[in-house]
């Protein structure tokens, strides 16, 4: 009898286990394909693989559950139970955690900005480096990195200056006594010094004391954003002052008192040519810069991709075996550049931990010479 049950037990046992082996191995090897070879991959692209992990993960132990040697009502209540626990996470956990998925799903449908972008949000301006399912990273001006919530991003309205080019604008006063017809033609001239197109000028309001002008023109190539701002009210103060006019409102004369004969436009001042000034935008927005050649990089491989793939199906024998090691050549590209972006990020950590580290040993060595002083 006894013989006759172990029996029994090793028949409803042996199917279990191999079921449970088989699952092993198989969220093994999905694992190995969707992260473990990957490990160069950014969040942007990890969190998709992680999803679909935990989805496998649930799949398999539901199919282990189903293969137990119980009842089918008991069978259905543990399942009920999985999908009621599962339920129950979802409902209790942090709504912002759900909130920022969706609107990075919404994003990613909307697609309101991409990798380079000048994008401003409330008091935030800066360029987009990089983009997650729950956060967006954009480079400020100082070259601060801001993460952004998408759910923020959903929430408040989006300005972004798009790649395919900008305008770059100016405001400025002047009296009543400059005539506005003189005043637009080197306002004009400037704009276009400073290597704007298109640029032309409104009247904006009618002050009290003075006129407020507007001086905008066509910016091609946003990534010199800040610098072409910079340019046009220099060569705005230049214009102005070389025509003598001044930039300046009477109230400005109303509340300061000087001599009639007295001006405000300094003397011509003359400098030795340099070698090539630094593009601040290379230094400001070194990541965002890098993330969008890379991006784009990766699109244009992708692209030649496709191409081969859609000619390797028409192709002859000979052809064939070229296409496909050309394909392999670009599919190792893109796997190094994905792979040159995890290097970095680990190499900027590493700067990050010991700069800190040699900051504690100097806090440490200072205490110690301290208190042998003492």
């Amino acid at each position: 009898m006894e013989q006759l049950l172990s029996s029994e037990l090793i028949q409803k046992t042996i199917p279990v286990a191999i079921t449970l082996t088989l699952a092993s191995i198989f969220l093994w090897g999905a694992h190995w394909l969707l992260l473990g070879r990957n490990r160069q991959l950014r969040s942007e692209g990890r969190v998709p693989r992680q999803m679909a992990m935990i989805g496998l993960i649930l799949a398999g132990l539901i199919v282990v559950i189903i293969s137990l040697p119980i009842e089918d009502g008991l069978r259905n209540q543990i399942i009920g139970l999985i999908g009621i626990v599962l339920s129950g996470l979802v409902a209790f956990s942090s709504t912002n955690i759900i909130g920022n998925l969706m609107a990075g799903v919404l994003l990613r449908i909307t697609k309101p900005f991409g990798i380079g972008d000048f994008v401003r949000v409330g008091s935030h301006f800066g360029r987009v480096s990089e983009r997650g399912l729950f956060d967006t990273e954009i480079q400020s001006e100082n070259r601060e990195l801001i993460a952004l919530p998408n759910s923020y991003l959903a929430d408040n309205p989006v300005t972004t200056v798009h790649h395919s080019g900008a305008i770059v604008s100016a405001t400025l006063s002047l009296g009543y006594d400059v005539h506005h017809k003189k005043v637009s033609p080197l306002l004009i001239e400037a704009a276009e010094k400073s290597g704007l197109s298109d640029a032309f000028v409104h009247i904006i309001e009618l002050n009290d004391f003075s006129v407020s002008y507007r001086i905008s023109g066509f910016l091609s190539e946003i990534k010199g954003l800040i610098t072409a701002r910079s340019n046009l009210l220099k060569e705005v103060l230049d214009s102005l002052h070389e025509n003598n006019i001044e930039i300046m409102s009477p109230s400005f004369m109303n509340q300061r008192p000087q001599p009639p004969e007295s001006t405000t436009i300094p003397k011509k001042y003359w400098v030795r040519p340099t070698e090539a000034a630094v593009e601040a935008e290379e230094i400001v927005f070194d990541k965002a810069e890098k993330a969008q050649q890379r991006s784009t990089e990766i699109k244009t491989l992708h692209q030649q991709l496709s191409e081969l793939e859609s000619e390797l199906k028409n192709a002859e024998d000979e052809r064939k075996t070229e296409i496909k090691e050309e394909i392999t050549e670009l599919n190792e590209q893109i796997i190094a550049l994905k792979r040159t972006t995890h290097d970095e990020e680990h190499d900027l950590l590493k700067e990050e931990e010991n700069e800190e580290n040699s900051v504690e040993n100097g806090q440490l060595q200072t205490s110690k010479s301290a208190d042998k002083r003492e």
